[in-house]
């Protein structure tokens, strides 16, 4: 975090000691404040300082206070004048410094080569680090325009190193397979393959697979083979970075055919490669999702269709006794008479077909009804896949658990050319594969009484099997990313090195020790909410409830409305009237610069920086808003839309925003006065918003609770209003696994202790994970009435009277024991970002309620969560911090219709990508609206009388996310000259 300069701690690092206010004798007030600037600024930075701008003001004062003198006579002292570098002579001697010579800078590159680009190649913090390096080492480093150039030498001789180890290890038919791809014709990125199409050119491979159906499978599959043909191998890309290849894989995504023949052939073909090996990883786990999602869409169709025609048919015919009546009647007055006749004028024809429809109704059989609509569906249309999906893809598992699915898989893939309808019983497994409600149309009789396998129906078994397993992952992809061998999500050397990852975790190595504290958390909260209830009128166990709900909390009181904010928010209004959303970005950039965060995807940058920074700006603001960049050019006579859309494809990446993001979030911790917005908060909360979306993608789903097709944002937002992480995700995903990477990715200063959730961002393995990681997983659980407290020990029970109603059985420490080191290796790969959160978490679900780990992680699970019920049922403050913070994070998600309003606030366009940089954008451009407000209420904050006026009800209510003054619409104009009132 920031420090605060009310802080002794940062005083103490500008304080001037004994040793070194003896140099200072001698001097001219302007030199000793000159030298002791020098001095402290070398000490702390590893360099001098260039210009007096770099100095924090309270710094030189606080040094002026030290030195008896003013901060006006450091204005006419030169840091690179004669007397400058005479001082800096005496410090390099004092600190025990000396100048960098060309031997050293060889040896910050081959540190930078070996230690700091594998691990980003971008050099995004070089600058920093090469600056740590040096001061390690003792050395003064050069200016800061020569050591840029030594660290971008350092970069692009990396690039080139790389590059030509790939290109040596390319053989002659993959560089003959890449010329002809290349040679392909160059069709519209937006173009659509169909299943006919043979030819797959280099733009197609670009494209994001579309909805999930039988066609996009296809395709998807073609593009896969399309790859194949190049014939790359692992052996291409060893010891490659992970990171280097995706860089590259979207330096050449941005380029067009045109110029990537125009690239020499090393860098040509080695980019292709890896463009191509990238892509496959992506394609194969595009794949996989679109099997996934045809095997669900299978079922739920035929449910769906099965539902509709049920409730066609069935129409209850009121009044049965008197139909049946009048029927009997006009039959026995005419028993020889005709039914046309008789029965119809009485009861009517359509009465009685209504009544047959109904009776039928009753009677049906929904679950065969389905099978055989599935049947049906998967016969004559999407039975054309499966072999398809079966060479293209290759299933494999670890487990010998799930191997009857893998061998079916091989059966199937052994009779592709068969026309036989059946399966000898003995011919293919049948356990693990078909369950219980299918074997009765599985498996038939002959007419010798002899079993058989009917072998369409097994098929689907098999795919839906198949399903279950890689959704935990059970069943791997050879060649898949996400769905890749889940021992590769583990770090792979946790077995040399566990004692330095137990001290990552700061958690003890001894299982027993472990289990100990836990067990005397419970004891101790579980006795002190036994002891506390009785005295507790707001909390209630009932010895009986409706429905096992035996937990009753009275609702929090309302909090007073604060008397002062409505006020403080007219006078800013007032102040700074219509501010432009385009101007709050542009304020923000010339007071932060994040826009150096974007570099070219290209290897160079031919951009005047001024120009680049203007269309940058309006690229996110294009973005961001939602209005699209040709609106934004249209407004703009000195760009155009193609100059837009050549910075947004060359400079606007995911990782750039990001860093944008955190270098925005951090200068809003700089700037925030303790005294208004209290001390550095360690709280977070987050939870997810539902934005419309175009449904030709794998992103777009439909929203089981919220309705309507669209993609999920999760953000986590501190307690004042400042947004930390966003990451863009399917309705259907996991939102503990987004909560967990959101605590464990944001890349800010903040450092996260507490976490306020909702109930879908908290579980049992969630309360785990949390615990080993080390922050307070705090949810507001919508299912309170029905919550249970677990025991640490069965005897236990008899001492906690008073919570007899909601006490079950005592937690299985044993599991916990036995699997204790495979809990902290997968906490490990979580803490590492060995894979993502949601990868690792796959596997820890109900859907494999049998793997060991995720048992006893349930199992600790259980325990940290009933910790967490005694504080939450005992103090009502508690409950009320909750729910104040997810307050805020609602607060947050109300401001997103306001910023991001363009096309009525839908995601149109089907590519991730694109919908990705969006939510970053908008997210950028939110929290540059809380940076601005920041500034506005500490300005009027500032006066007394506005100060005096604040009370504890005002301070509590005080936000950040206000925008009643903010103008986003009407006309775009970006003047980089004009700065906002404040700014001096």
């Amino acid at each position: 975090m920031a420090h605060s300069w009310n802080d002794s701690d940062t005083q103490d690092l500008w304080a001037l000691t004994i040793d070194e206010s003896a140099l200072l004798p001698g001097m001219t007030d302007k030199g000793r404040f000159g030298f002791a600037v020098q001095l402290k600024f070398m000490e702390l930075h590893g360099r001098f300082p260039e210009r007096q701008d770099e100095i924090d003001p309270n710094a030189t004062q606080w040094l002026a206070t030290q030195l008896g003198t003013t901060t006006e006579s450091l204005s006419s002292y030169e840091f690179g004048g004669r007397q400058g570098q005479r001082h800096r002579r005496t410090i390099r001697v004092f600190l025990g410094f000396r100048r960098a010579t060309g031997t050293d800078l060889q040896q910050l590159v081959q540190w930078l080569c070996d230690d700091v680009l594998p691990f980003g190649p971008q050099a995004h913090h070089g600058y920093d680090m090469a600056l740590d390096w040096c001061r390690t080492q003792r050395l003064e480093p050069p200016a800061g325009d020569h050591l840029e150039r030594v660290i971008r030498s350092a970069v692009h001789g990396y690039e080139m190193r790389q590059l030509a180890t790939i290109h040596v290890r390319l053989s002659a038919h993959n560089k003959t397979t890449i010329d002809r791809l290349l040679a392909s014709e160059e069709t519209d990125a937006d173009d659509v393959q169909t299943e006919e199409s043979t030819t797959i050119s280099f733009s197609n491979l670009k494209t994001d697979p579309g909805k999930a159906n039988l066609d996009s499978l296809l395709v998807a599959i073609s593009k896969l083979k399309c790859i194949d043909e190049i014939g790359l191998t692992p052996e291409v890309f060893q010891d490659v970075p992970a990171k280097f290849i995706e860089q590259f894989r979207q330096r050449c995504a941005s380029e067009s055919i045109r110029e990537l023949r125009r690239h020499p052939a090393e860098i040509r073909y080695s980019m292709v490669a890896m463009f191509c090996w990238r892509r496959q990883q992506q394609l194969i786990d595009a794949l996989v999702d679109l099997l996934l999602q045809v095997i669900h869409n299978l079922g739920a169709r035929a449910e769906k269709r099965i539902d509709k025609r049920q409730f066609a048919a069935f129409k209850k015919v009121r009044g049965k006794a008197q139909l049946l009546f009048k029927l009997a009647e006009a039959t026995v007055d005419q028993p020889d008479g005709i039914i046309k006749e008789v029965v119809y004028p009485v009861v009517g024809q359509k009465t009685l077909q209504e009544l047959v429809a109904e009776f039928k109704a009753i009677g049906f059989d929904f679950e065969r009804e389905v099978q055989e609509t599935m049947r049906s569906s998967y016969g004559h249309h999407y039975r054309r896949m499966l072999l398809p999906v079966l060479d293209a893809l290759c299933f494999q598992s670890n487990n010998t658990v799930h191997r009857p699915v893998i061998e079916a898989l091989y059966v199937l893939k052994a009779n592709r050319d068969s026309r036989q309808q059946y399966y000898d019983a003995d011919e293919v497994p049948l356990d693990g594969i078909v369950q219980k409600k299918w074997l009765e149309i599985v498996v038939e009789q002959d007419k010798d009484g002899k079993d058989r396998i009917n072998r369409i129906n097994y098929e689907i078994c098999v795919l839906r099997a198949l399903r279950k397993r890689l959704r935990t992952k059970e069943i791997w992809v050879t060649g898949a990313d996400r769905y890749r061998n889940p021992e590769h999500d583990l770090p792979a050397d946790f077995a040399t090195k566990r004692d330095s990852y137990y001290e990552l975790l700061k958690v003890p190595k001894d299982a027993e020790l472990f289990i100990k504290q836990i067990q005397d958390a419970m004891q101790q909260w579980l006795g002190t909410l036994n002891a506390g209830l009785p005295l507790n009128p707001k909390v209630r166990l009932r010895e009986q409830g409706k429905n096992k709900n035996l937990i009753h909390i009275t609702p929090l009181d309302r909090q007073p409305e604060p008397p002062n904010t409505a006020a403080l928010k007219r006078e800013i209004g007032r102040r700074w009237s219509d501010v432009e959303l385009i101007d709050i970005i542009k304020e923000v950039d010339l007071r932060l610069n994040f826009t150096t965060a974007f570099r070219t995807s290209g290897s160079r940058e031919v951009l005047d920086p001024a120009l680049l920074q203007r269309r940058l700006l309006l690229c996110l603001f294009g973005i961001g808003t939602n209005v699209g960049l040709k609106r934004i050019a249209s407004q703009q006579p000195s760009v155009s839309v193609e100059e837009l859309r050549y910075v947004k494809r060359r400079f606007v990446q995911k990782d750039a925003l990001r860093t944008a993001i955190a270098e925005v979030v951090n200068g809003i911790f700089r700037i925030r006065n303790p005294a208004i917005w209290g001390d550095a908060t360690t709280a977070c909360a987050s939870d997810s918003r539902q934005f419309g979306a175009y449904d030709q993608n794998l992103m777009t789903e439909w929203h089981a609770r919220y309705g309507g097709r669209g993609i999920m944002i999760y953000w986590h937002v501190d307690t004042n209003s400042t947004c930390i992480y966003s990451k863009l995700r399917r309705c259907s995903s996991s939102e503990v696994a987004a909560m967990i990477e959101g605590v464990l990715r944001h890349c800010t200063d903040m450092e996260i202790d507490r976490q306020y959730v909702d109930s879908h961002g908290q579980s049992e393995v969630a309360f785990a994970f949390s615990y080993i990681l080390g922050f307070d997983l705090l949810p507001r659980l919508k299912a309170i009435a029905r919550q249970k407290l677990y025991l640490s020990a069965t005897a236990d029970a008899a001492q906690y009277t008073h919570l007899e109603p909601v006490l079950t059985r005592a937690i299985n420490w044993k599991l916990i024991r036995q699997q204790y080191d495979e809990i902290i290796k997968y906490t490990t790969a979580l803490r590492l970002g060995t894979a993502e959160p949601e990868a690792i978490l796959r596997r820890f679900t109900r859907a494999d309620a049998t793997h060991p780990t995720y048992q006893a992680l349930a199992e600790l699970g259980k325990a940290i969560k009933t910790i967490f019920l005694c504080r939450y049922l005992h103090d009502e403050s508690l409950r009320r911090e909750i729910h104040e913070g997810l307050n805020v994070v609602e607060n947050w998600n109300s401001a997103n219709d306001f910023i991001f309003y363009g096309e009525r606030g839908e995601f149109a366009t089907n590519r991730v990508e694109d919908q990705e940089l969006g939510v970053l954008s908008l997210h950028l451009l939110q929290i540059c609206l809380v940076y601005i407000n920041t500034l506005f209420i500490q300005e009027v904050l500032a006066e007394p009388a506005w100060r005096d006026r604040m009370t504890v009800d005002d301070w509590r209510g005080l936000t950040p996310l206000i925008y009643h003054h903010v103008n986003p619409y009407g006309r775009i104009e970006l003047d980089m000259a004009r700065r906002l009132a404040f700014a001096a």
